[in-house]
């Protein structure tokens, strides 16, 4: 897809804004000449208070060994990335917090790809997400590629699965949603429409930068009220093909979920009441961290996830 360009979405900058300097200034202490990029994702790319909650990274580093220090958790990096941390900078009287994930870039153009089977990272990453940092023009030309490789490996799996034809935001609600369903989520129902909704600019461009890539499985064109619409040439055996491996994908993805909640209690300072803030601003429910499950998390979290998930608190 010669001249194809991402479509960087609207949202704050270095330039503009405090809160993600300080918090820039406190990552570049940290891992100092390893590190070569950090993106912006999530609620705080469309949030003018940067300082309400926890913004959203992914930090790409060279190697992970730069990253963590101790063994054990280095290797539990290698195996099921990312890592995921806790930081905090001052802003004059005011705190701003974070949450980061670590991947090195090598990890990150694979998780990005068809290499990788389950949605994690180029679910992820084909929504609308905004690199504020990079090493180099390099670094940001390779990040591009790697969110239009995302774009295009979820709607290649996702359009076999869905409708013959629609409109292009139905097309992005679908993708998003067999995405999401890998996964286990604290939203309610309708997070994906609601993205879709909300990022339907993004995803028409997106869409069509995508186009000459896809030709063999996608076709776009104006209804008759001059909305874009797609037409799906996904084959008869893909169609028969989709149900199983998005089944797969969501017994897989579950259980990394999982082990991920597990390893995140080890390398996020305050990762429970994290948790429970997350699931219980997500659910609409009161969700309070047990005691025992405070002592001995590695032996208590399990009862504790599995009761979360029986009041539905997530799915």
């Amino acid at each position: 897809m010669t001249g194809a360009q991402y479509p960087t979405p609207d949202g704050p900058t270095l330039d503009s804004s405090a809160e993600l300097r300080a918090l820039m200034t406190a990552l570049t202490a940290r891992f100092g000449d390893g590190l070569q990029a950090v993106i912006l994702y999530g609620s705080c790319l469309r949030s003018a208070n940067l300082l309400d909650g926890l913004v959203d990274f992914y930090v790409l580093v060279e190697s992970t060994p730069k990253a963590e220090p101790r063994l054990w958790l280095r290797l539990g990096g290698r195996l099921l990335p990312p890592n995921v941390y806790y930081l905090e900078a001052p802003l004059g009287s005011d705190t701003v917090r974070c949450k980061y994930a670590v991947l090195s870039l090598r990890q990150f153009e694979r998780g990005t790809g068809p290499g990788w089977f389950q949605s994690y990272l180029w679910g992820r990453f084909a929504q609308p997400v905004k690199p504020i940092w990079c090493q180099s023009q390099d670094v940001e030309t390779r990040l591009h590629a790697a969110f239009l490789r995302a774009g295009e490996t979820l709607l290649r799996r996702a359009l076999p699965a869905l409708p013959n034809e629609g409109s292009v935001e139905a097309l992005w609600q679908g993708a998003l949603a067999l995405s999401y369903a890998t996964e286990l989520r604290a939203e309610k129902q309708g997070r994906a429409a609601e993205l879709a909704g909300h990022g339907r600019s993004f995803f028409t461009a997106m869409t069509q930068a995508l186009l000459p890539r896809m030709a063999d499985v996608l076709q776009l064109e104006r209804g008759a009220e001059g909305a874009l619409r797609y037409r799906s040439a996904a084959s008869p055996r893909a169609r028969r093909l989709a149900p199983i491996l998005w089944a797969l994908r969501r017994v897989q993805g579950k259980a990394l979920s999982v082990a991920r909640l597990i390893k995140g209690l080890f390398t996020f300072e305050g990762g429970l009441d994290y948790l429970a803030w997350k699931l219980s601003r997500h659910s609409g429910q009161v969700v309070e961290i047990p005691d025992k499950v405070r002592r001995r998390p590695l032996i208590h979290i399990w009862g504790f996830m599995r009761q979360l998930y029986r009041r539905g608190v997530f799915r």
